[in-house]
């Protein structure tokens, strides 16, 4: 074991952990705010622009922009998520998730058109936060500083639900560099080949969100079998090593967030363990990973490695 079987250090690594989080997240975090509100109020311009001001909200305006969506979202009071607007509107699960990503679902088209965009757009209508959006009430065009501060308001609502997913991408692309710069300089290297499986690999080298076959739960009796992506599959230089590391990375920036998705390694170590049999699902931690957290992973057939010390690697072969 690399750390697992080591809980007289555990905390201390914990407290090196969290500086590391809290550093970047320092550096990083207020530039990416700032980006995203930059990127999310000139969308809300473009709504305010294509619907003469929110006058004119209509179903021809969501089918030719259908990602205006998440900015109409925004626009309640209060602002609701996809899921509370999917289940208010009563319209299949999938399709304000589709629109927001900038397309149309394809069902068909008579019944997106006269009944579930109707169903959106009712709801929205019902919810406008008008205290913000004050001229609807009126004949009158809204002065400007009242677009701008509407306009202002709606953009920091979208960026509050879209700065969290960037800093989370930041935080996968910054784990995925450390480990490609360590094993980079061990002489491994990195193929993206999808037609060679995990457990293929060529010796010394390594792959991102590699698909890992699988049994869906530890239940099957082999017919039950299904791809799950692993963040990093790493195969040791060593040809008497015959299977993969597989590692999955972890950033977190609070010690509740990762009580609550201990389930999620859980799940796919048992899945693993259950398929290949005597096999260890490693970590690759940054952040808030307290003695709780760390001891059940350990109890469960995990083990890890800190990004502040990236280094351990050596200890199982790498």
């Amino acid at each position: 074991m690399i750390n697992a079987d080591k809980p007289n250090r555990w905390n201390e690594d914990t407290q090196k952990s969290v500086l590391q989080y809290n550093n970047w997240f320092m550096d990083f975090a207020p530039q990416a705010y700032q980006s995203a509100r930059e990127t999310c109020f000139a969308s809300v311009e473009d709504v305010f622009m294509h619907s003469e001001n929110l006058k004119n909200i209509t179903v021809d305006l969501l089918v030719s922009n259908p990602e205006v969506l998440a900015t109409l979202r925004m626009l309640c009071a209060p602002p609701i998520a996809r899921d509370r607007l999917t289940g208010l509107a009563d319209v299949p699960k999938a399709l304000v998730k589709t629109m927001e990503g900038g397309r149309l679902p394809r069902v068909n088209k008579q019944l997106l058109i006269g009944q579930h965009i109707p169903a959106l757009l009712g709801v929205i209508e019902r919810l406008l936060d008008r205290q913000l959006i004050n001229w609807l009430c009126s004949e009158c065009d809204p002065c400007g500083m009242d677009l701008f501060v509407a306009k202002s308001v709606v953009a920091d609502r979208l960026c509050g639900c879209t700065s969290d997913p960037i800093i989370r991408n930041a935080q996968e692309k910054r784990q995925l560099a450390v480990i490609s710069s360590y094993l980079n300089s061990r002489g491994y290297r990195l193929i993206n080949d999808p037609m060679v499986s995990a457990f293929e690999m060529p010796h010394g080298t390594y792959a991102y969100h590699k698909n890992v076959k699988m049994f869906k739960n530890a239940l099957d009796d082999g017919d039950g079998y299904v791809n799950t992506p692993v963040d990093v599959v790493i195969m040791p230089m060593d040809a008497n090593i015959r299977r993969p590391l597989l590692v999955e990375c972890k950033s977190a920036g609070d010690y509740a967030n990762t009580n609550k998705r201990r389930k999620e390694e859980d799940t796919k170590v048992t899945q693993l363990r259950a398929t290949y049999g005597d096999i260890t699902l490693y970590l690759f931690l940054c952040g808030y990973f307290d003695a709780t957290y760390l001891g059940y992973e350990a109890a469960n057939h995990m083990d890890w490695i800190w990004e502040h010390r990236v280094e351990d690697f050596q200890e199982v072969n790498v």
